[in-house]
């Protein structure tokens, strides 16, 4: 076999490892998010506390993402995609022991909430460190005109595991565990996970980014330092405000999704999951449809998936807005997810192209960061909800095309391409006379 035969066999083997870790972890977040609304109603939480029950971890995972990819670049990709994976596994197991002792009422609610709290704390400060460390490994072995493609792809394992984690998760609410059952079962997943890539993972293979041209002349910008303002960079700066108030309107909707399909069927919450997931399932799958088909078979760049995404993300949120029954929110929420399969993998692809080689893990961080961060403003939407129950939908509904109107006149975001490295460097350029478009 010819080396570069051995080196797309590798890659492939690589590729395959980094999709499972991505699933995996989607798997076990989109599975616990699909039972939450029935526990927080069956132990006696109130909606806004179930919902931030995620904030913590959220604030922790914006903190420490940036660092973990900082860190990458220094100890490498594969021990920081460990590290991650045994943050999610760690965390898992004690939010199921949490779960499993207040179900059976062997302590207070509010004592269960503290616990489960600080429980998942622990993936937000460990489990960030397998996000960045992807997705530079990713990028580090991708040629820049293969990147879209790949991180969507990649995105796509996301999508998959919110597909099969809310499937999965009810096969798990056993007698003894009841609905802390799914839990144990994801933080087996993530130690089988942890033995794969601990196994299977190369980290010899040269980047193939080494070689990419760096910005040169006097629009050139300098590496990610530390200490660098990422949201102030402009190269960057567009992607992350555009992403986080994207990544906002979805994280609000799927956690507002559960208590919607309760009051709307008018049973017992637990009764109600078997609804809350197929809708999930439903979006899943309208995200992978985009993400595996619509984007390649199309050729769609970061531009047009960011114009379209939030365009039919928005669409979907009204109607959800105003669903007069079942049927029609878990449509509204299929639309929505499908405009976020658009969107998502537009603004990380778009971000990755926009940098060089030596700050691909700066970008990388500064993603999964803004992907973290979102979740802390998730409980204001839930407390919006129980005021008027339409008043979250709408909100996202006019977020979204206040960011297709950004996504059509913000500079760098308008011209962002496949284009080489030194073209991107004058298309940034061109924000510095921009800044008023924020």
């Amino acid at each position: 076999m010819s080396a570069a035969a051995q080196d797309q066999q590798v890659n492939r083997r690589a590729f395959a490892i980094l999709f499972g870790v991505s699933a995996a972890t989607a798997l076990g977040n989109t599975g616990m998010l699909s039972v939450l609304p029935a526990i927080g109603r069956q132990i006696g939480i109130p909606d806004a506390m179930v919902a931030a029950i995620f904030s913590l971890s959220a604030l922790l995972w914006a903190i420490s993402s940036p660092f973990w990819a900082k860190r990458s670049d220094v100890r490498g990709r594969k021990p920081l995609i460990l590290l991650g994976l045994g943050g999610f596994c760690v965390s898992m197991t004690l939010c199921a022991f949490v779960v499993s002792a207040g179900l059976h009422q062997l302590m207070p609610p509010m004592v269960v909430f503290v616990l489960f709290l600080l429980a998942r704390a622990l993936f937000g400060l460990f489990g960030s460190a397998a996000n960045p460390a992807t997705q530079a490994y990713l990028a580090d072995r991708t040629r820049r005109e293969e990147r879209t493609q790949a991180m969507a792809t990649l995105a796509g394992a996301f999508g998959l595991g919110t597909v099969v984690g809310p499937l999965l998760a009810p096969l798990f609410v056993l007698p003894v565990v009841g609905l802390a059952g799914p839990m144990f079962a994801f933080a087996g997943l993530a130690g089988v996970m942890m033995w794969i890539v601990r196994r299977g993972l190369d980290e010899s293979t040269p980047p193939a980014t080494a070689g990419e041209p760096q910005p040169r002349g006097r629009l050139a910008f300098p590496s990610l330092r530390r200490g660098d303002s990422l949201w102030r960079d402009p190269r960057l700066a567009p992607f992350l405000i555009f992403g986080f108030l994207v990544a906002t309107c979805q994280t609000a909707q799927t956690q507002t999704l559960g208590f919607l399909i309760i009051d709307k069927l008018g049973v017992a919450p637990i009764k109600a999951q078997g609804f809350i997931t197929l809708a999930m399932a439903a979006g899943a799958v309208a995200g992978l449809l985009a993400q595996w088909g619509l984007i390649r078979m199309f050729s769609m760049g970061p531009r047009e998936l960011m114009r379209w995404g939030v365009g039919v993300a928005a669409l979907g949120n009204v109607v959800v807005a105003f669903a007069p029954d079942y049927a029609a929110v878990a449509i509204g929420y299929a639309v929505s997810s499908l405009g976020y399969g658009f969107a998502r993998p537009g603004f990380t692809a778009g971000a990755s192209l926009s940098v060089g080689a030596k700050d691909q893990a700066g970008a990388a961080g500064a993603i999964a960061a803004i992907n973290g961060l979102n979740v802390v403003v998730a409980p204001l939407f839930v407390l919006l909800y129980e005021a008027v129950g339409w008043a979250p939908f709408v909100l996202n509904a006019l977020i979204l095309a206040a960011m297709l109107a950004y996504a059509l006149r913000q500079a760098v975001l308008r011209k962002v391409s496949d284009a080489e490295a030194t073209d991107e460097a004058t298309i940034a350029g061109l924000e510095r006379g921009d800044e008023g478009g924020v």
